[in-house]
């Protein structure tokens, strides 16, 4: 097990920093039979999709007790929460009216709120292969900043567009299940093209500062041999550029925008909406050689022989429960690496979801890797990168999408049968760095 190796005190960071938690509707908020079901929702009634077989039906069960949740935030002390908020909740009767509740408890905790407005639960009967959905999206995104606008001026308008095309649609590992491989790519662009209507939704409702929620990690090639350098960059085509590059630049990397449906310059004017901040999923780094002729499993996925790369394990890297990588100072490399690659057209970057996957209540671990990811980040603030806030993933113990309830995210324990709630190590930790940062 990782130990905590840092006692110093967390470097400070500038006033206005934006401390929070991350979750996400589907994960935590339960209550499945009071609104529409979700692509997640049909993914997980089918046998062996879900590794436990578990649903998120009841999950964490916030729905109901999402006052009591919001007191643990408080007490942990975190300026912003960032949830999502549901899309098929929001279709159903009375939707909005949890969320307004939500809001409403989040402002009188002191806590500010950061909807994300969609994180993979899709309403049944849309499609991301079809361009409509990127449509309706923006509808549902005006009706949800109608109603909340008032009190929320910081939105992310989707979640790891990456992941969800690449998991859900091309590889089948995720909802809706598809297993597409390349022809999974308009998925791809339709998620983009709804963040850019998104964005323009958004601020057509005078909805304040407006992001993105991608994932991304440094690619490391498995040797300087020409096949793994060519590997390893392809992959970090697919997962980094392929995403970041419409929505910072307008324009797709070379030999990626005549793959992809439509008008794709008319979309990429959409798509390369200016943005108030850039959001940054990071977990971890990846390895990346040449396809070695068979399936990899790793990190819970099944990496398919076909691919033209193959993922490798980065020796002497301590890792997750879930078989991650421990590399704090790669989150610097990344970091550093888009201000250099982006320059002018890199909005402030919040760090959107960090964390890692633990057993126990006294979960050291933890609390090793936040330290040195948080003191990473501080290097990368130094060395001139604009970072404007960080949220650690998660609040809550949640249902962990194909893992079911097997992987232990949170600050905060919930047992599964009873759904009570027991603060961590790291939670009592963290409310002291976010102490100390005051």
């Amino acid at each position: 097990m990782i130990r905590r190796m840092a006692t110093d005190p967390i470097p400070r960071f500038p006033d206005g920093f934006l401390w929070g938690v991350s979750t996400s509707a589907h994960q935590i908020e339960g209550a499945a039979e009071l609104r529409e079901p979700s692509v997640w929702d049909v993914f997980t009634g089918l046998e062996g999709r879900v590794k436990d077989g578990s649903t998120a039906a009841v999950a964490c069960d916030h729905y109901h007790r999402y006052r009591e949740d919001v007191g643990l935030l408080a007490e942990l002390g975190v300026s912003a929460y960032r949830f999502s908020v549901s899309w098929p909740r929001v279709r159903s009767a009375g939707g909005l009216d949890f969320y307004d509740r939500l809001v409403d408890e989040l402002c009188a905790a002191g806590v500010r709120p950061v909807p994300t407005l969609f994180h993979w639960d899709l309403p049944v009967g849309l499609d991301w292969l079809d361009r409509d959905t990127a449509a309706r999206f923006a509808e549902y995104v005006s009706v949800v900043a109608d109603r909340l606008g008032d009190r929320v001026k910081k939105w992310i308008t989707i979640n790891e567009p990456a992941e969800h095309t690449l998991f859900g649609h091309a590889l089948g590992a995720h909802a809706p299940g598809e297993q597409l491989m390349f022809d999974a790519l308009p998925a791809a662009h339709h998620q983009l093209l709804a963040h850019g209507l998104a964005v323009q939704a958004l601020r057509a409702a005078g909805a304040g500062d407006v992001g993105i929620a991608n994932s991304h990690g440094p690619t490391w090639a498995a040797s300087r041999g020409a096949a793994d350098v060519e590997a390893a960059d392809f992959y970090d085509l697919l997962l980094n550029r392929m995403f970041a590059d419409p929505v910072l630049l307008g324009e797709y990397p070379s030999g990626i925008g005549e793959l992809m449906p439509g008008d794709v310059a008319a979309d990429l004017k959409v798509i390369g909406e200016p943005l108030d901040f850039y959001g940054i999923n990071y977990y971890a780094p990846t390895k990346v050689g040449a396809p070695q002729g068979t399936d990899i499993e790793f990190g819970g996925l099944t990496i398919p022989a076909e691919l033209p790369f193959s993922v490798r394990e980065i020796e002497d890297a301590p890792v997750t429960d879930f078989g991650w990588p421990v590399v704090p100072e790669a989150l610097t490399e990344l970091l550093t690496g888009f201000r250099e690659r982006y320059g002018d057209r890199l909005p402030p970057i919040v760090i959107t979801e960090n964390g890692c996957s633990y057993e126990g209540v006294d979960d050291q671990a933890r609390i090793a890797y936040l330290d040195g990811h948080i003191r990473a980040l501080h290097r990368a603030t130094e060395a001139g990168v604009d970072v404007r806030g960080y949220f650690v993933w998660s609040l809550l113990d949640n249902f962990e999408w194909a893992e079911g309830y097997a992987r232990r995210f949170g600050l905060v324990h919930v047992d599964f049968e009873t759904l009570r709630r027991t603060p961590k190590a790291s939670y009592r930790w963290f409310r002291e760095v976010l102490r100390e940062q005051r």
